[in-house]
């Protein structure tokens, strides 16, 4: 199957995605195609593999920008083995880590709010009175901490 070429409609259907997804992807310089004679997309074999890991990372909440950096540092491009998921994906921990903090400091802030049941604003830890928290810096800085 490696030299064999797959049609746009194939790559699609076997991957579990809609075509314009495919075509996104290669719009965002993730995979690649090439027009046969007749101007139909021909995709090699292992697209197929390269699109799994897209939406592997995908799934794991990496952007299309980071993932297509990571595959990048890849040689001549090519797509990921095993071994070179094992270290793609390392890549993306710290990250991950880092957003599963953050997410588990947000519902635990927002529970507590939520769950008094009062809504109070003098307790809330959200609450902000006349922007006093503008001088630590821009976005939600209590719920950054």
């Amino acid at each position: 199957m490696d030299n064999k070429t797959l049609s746009v409609g194939f790559v699609a259907k076997r991957c579990g995605v809609n075509v314009s997804t495919l075509h996104f992807y290669e719009q965002k310089g993730l995979i690649q195609s090439w027009r046969n004679a007749g101007n139909q997309r021909q995709y090699k074999a292992d697209v197929l593999r390269r699109v799994a890991v897209i939406k592997a990372a995908q799934k794991l909440g990496v952007s299309l920008q980071e993932i297509k950096l990571t595959l990048a540092t890849l040689p001549k491009e090519r797509t990921p083995d095993k071994a070179d998921w094992a270290k793609l994906s390392k890549t993306w921990q710290a990250a991950l880590d880092t957003r599963i903090q953050q997410l588990t400091k947000l519902r635990d802030s927002l529970t507590g709010c939520i769950g008094c049941g009062c809504l109070s604003l003098k307790s809330c830890p959200i609450y902000n009175p006349q922007d006093q928290l503008a001088d630590q810096g821009p976005g939600p800085v209590i719920l950054d901490r």
